[in-house]
């Protein structure tokens, strides 16, 4: 049964680390998405997120912002791993038999 409890132990110690990781990635990635906008026949480029309750459109210029599209593209990834971690942590802690860390 200890190796069992030494399994589960270190499969959520690396579980951790590896949210830790995506999560400090995450906070230097921008949030919201590219809006493309035509205004007189020109197009310009906007950050569109949210703060709180308002949206914010940040003006980011008349080309198309192609380092801040992978960034977001890279950001839908990490959220969509970072949802599968939290999935195995919640496993982990049921095989434990606990409900919060």
């Amino acid at each position: 049964m200890s190796v069992l409890k030494n399994i589960l132990s270190e499969s959520k110690e690396h579980y951790l680390s590896v949210k830790r990781k995506v999560e400090r990635r995450l906070a230097g990635l921008p949030r919201g998405s590219i809006k493309e906008r035509k205004i007189s026949g020109r197009k310009y480029y906007y950050l569109q997120y949210r703060s709180s309750r308002k949206v914010i459109h940040k003006y980011l210029g008349r080309d198309k912002p192609e380092g801040i599209l992978r960034q977001i593209k890279e950001r839908k990834k990490l959220k969509a791993e970072l949802k599968k971690v939290d999935e195995a942590l919640k496993l982990l802690r049921k095989a434990e038999g606990k409900k919060h860390d």
